[in-house]
């Protein structure tokens, strides 16, 4: 499930993406990836929540593969396609929101994701709500997203008994 998940969001980003200024993306493309390895390295003696390695790979391999697949690939996707106009913002970052929160259900149902320590799907969609707009923070004022990611991943490690 999650080869094909990423196969899809590499597809997508094929499909629909902007790689002709690829390069306009790929400082906020590398935030993602970047913030999904600090998770890890922050969490390793205390995972929030682990991804349940499908028939292909061990938990490692199915980490890099959302690291440098799937997260770049749905940063492209999400920059490319941001609108103007308020409505249609705010219905962006609900689209995405559900997207991937419906993705993370899915991996409840099946068994593909497995929470500790207090984390669960709900904790998950509230992260979501913060990281698409800190995305989009990032491609635009990076700087001050950095100074809002270092605040906020110091609430989370808090918030989840997380030392450092």
């Amino acid at each position: 499930m999650h080869l094909f998940v990423a196969i899809c969001s590499v597809w997508a980003s094929y499909r629909w993406g902007d790689w002709r200024n690829w390069q306009k993306y790929l400082p906020t493309m590398m935030y993602f990836a970047i913030g999904n390895l600090l998770y890890n390295y922050l969490c390793a003696e205390r995972m929030l929540w682990t991804l349940t390695p499908d028939w292909l790979a061990d938990t490692r391999v199915t980490e890099l593969i959302y690291t440098f697949l799937t997260f770049p690939a749905t940063a492209l996707l999400f920059l490319t396609n941001f609108p103007q106009g308020r409505m249609k913002v705010f219905f962006h970052y609900v689209q995405w929101v559900l997207i991937y929160g419906g993705v993370e259900y899915i991996y409840t149902l099946t068994g593909r994701i497995e929470y500790q320590y207090g984390w669960s799907l709900g904790w998950s969609i509230i992260f979501n709500i913060i990281m698409f707009p800190m995305l989009k923070l990032f491609s635009v004022r990076p700087l001050l997203a950095c100074g809002f990611s270092v605040l906020l991943t110091i609430f989370w490690m808090k918030m989840f008994h997380v030392s450092f």
